[in-house]
């Protein structure tokens, strides 16, 4: 079988995000629905944005997949609930993105063309994956949830909702300070523990989780500042990695980074099921390329964070000193 057409025109730009043009710095719900107008056109309105920043996405992937990927993806699906979540992503592919994912059905299941891979998914009737062709991945995927989640940016976590609600399948690549693996089986808001000032959000968790089957998908953001760009903050390093160099957040005033890192977080219902996809979409925006309306809306939303929130971002230990730059960068007395 010959591996899936190549693309015949470039991927799009980025879409871009600035959650914090409020000027404050909010841990609430904050639901819009999704395909809200935020300047971005089509990606707007689709669940998984695939665009020129895809290749080092995937490869990034892949680098924590071969790292260990039990650090990464861990399920507890039950049965056919690997099946409904295959056939939903598949045709939210296919429908969203027509030129770049191909679904053939073909007795017993069917066939997923993924050109921005090359690779074509070869899937039997139940959803399970019975064959990956055109991909030099290692190690082999573990299944069709894994090898879905390799053609896409996004980072997947799966929620069952019942009487409670758990975690019943992660695949995330790209953790900002947090272990993917630990979370598989808590709620909501165990899983959202660790966060300050989320408390009421928290509490409403059954509610908003239910809107999402009901009513979704909606989006929804997460930002906090980096100081550098990697996107896998995994809280334990790969091995032969300096662990204070691989946690980060280390701001150096003679040689000073700041990114905004910013996660678009969508929630979905799978139709006939009562199972909620999160989709996190991570991307960086340099702090050095804001506008002077964006660079005061950003300082007014970091001096409106607690000092909880800051110690929990990790700006707490350099906080003076970014924001000496801040105002220096401002003022544009930075070059």
């Amino acid at each position: 079988m010959t591996p899936a057409a190549p693309l015949h025109h470039p991927l799009p730009p980025p879409a871009r995000y600035r959650p914090w043009l409020s000027g404050r710095y909010e841990t609430g719900p904050g639901l819009h629905r999704l395909g809200t107008d935020f300047g971005n056109g089509r990606l707007d309105g689709h669940l998984f944005q695939v665009d020129c920043e895809w290749p080092g996405y995937l490869e990034a992937k892949h680098e924590a997949r071969a790292e260990a990927l039990h650090k990464y993806v861990a399920t507890a699906l039950a049965p056919g609930e690997e099946g409904a979540l295959a056939r939903f992503i598949i045709e939210t592919l296919s429908r969203e993105s027509p030129d770049l994912f191909t679904w053939t059905p073909v007795s017993g299941g069917g066939r997923l063309h993924c050109r921005p891979s090359g690779e074509i998914l070869e899937v039997d009737d139940q959803g399970r994956l019975q064959a990956a062709r055109g991909g030099g991945h290692r190690p082999p995927y573990a299944g069709i949830f894994d090898a879905l989640a390799c053609q896409v940016q996004e980072d997947l976590v799966l929620v069952r909702v019942g009487s409670g609600d758990s975690v019943c399948a992660l695949h995330v690549c790209f953790p900002n300070h947090w272990a993917p693996a630990g979370k598989l089986g808590q709620d909501f808001a165990a899983l959202h523990a660790p966060v300050p000032g989320m408390e009421r959000t928290r509490a409403r968790g059954p509610v908003l989780l239910q809107a999402a089957l009901e009513k979704g998908p909606y989006v929804r953001f997460a930002w906090g500042l980096a100081t550098d760009t990697r996107l896998n903050h995994h809280p334990e390093p790969p091995p032969g990695h300096d662990p204070e160099a691989w946690q980060g957040r280390r701001f150096d005033p003679s040689r000073p980074r700041l990114f905004v890192r910013v996660e678009r977080q969508a929630l979905s219902g799978l139709p006939g099921t009562r199972l909620v996809l999160f989709t996190i979409r991570t991307r960086f925006t340099d702090v050095t390329a804001l506008d002077d309306a964006e660079l005061d809306a950003l300082i007014r939303a970091l001096d409106s964070m607690s000092p909880a929130q800051r110690r929990y971002k990790g700006l707490a230990a350099h906080w003076p000193a970014v924001r000496h730059w801040l105002d220096a960068l401002a003022a544009r007395a930075i070059p």
